[in-house]
């Protein structure tokens, strides 16, 4: 597994950026570039279940919220896959998921904040995923400075 690492700096207070990144609304807009129709369902409390899926909801992640510090860090730790609409934390290509991290720092700056993205991907994403985060981080921008 690979640690890949993206930032962004974005024009706006860390609590605004916080909330357009994490809003359902706003959240489909900007993850759209991994998946048309991407989106979430549970909350983004510490300890909480959340599945991140395709519009098609028969395919995403399994994942649980490590840690949330409000405006300055989330962690979210990845347990299995959603496979033909069925969660799956105990198939071979769950296991190769499980205790992967995605952890996002907010870190404000005179004004603007800087988000930084630590992510766990298997090899084989490796590259696809390398193109698709500055993408993401910039349709984020782009929504957080309307």
């Amino acid at each position: 597994m690979h640690k890949l690492h993206f930032s962004i700096v974005i024009n706006k207070q860390k609590e605004h950026v916080w909330n357009t990144m994490l809003d359902i609304d706003t959240y489909r807009l900007w993850a759209e570039v991994f998946a048309p129709g991407s989106n979430y369902v549970g909350d983004w409390s510490q300890g909480s279940k959340i599945l991140f899926r395709a519009s098609d909801e028969t395919s995403g992640m399994v994942s649980r919220i490590k840690e949330n510090r409000p405006y300055q860090y989330l962690s979210i730790e990845h347990i299995g896959i959603v496979q033909d609409g069925k969660e799956d934390t105990s198939s071979k290509a769950a296991k190769e998921w499980a205790g992967a991290l995605e952890n996002y720092t907010f870190k404000e700056i005179d004004g603007t904040t800087e988000v930084l993205v630590d992510i766990d991907i298997e090899d084989e994403y490796k590259e696809m995923f390398q193109e698709m985060w500055p993408k993401a981080l910039q349709k984020l921008k782009e929504l957080a400075e309307k």
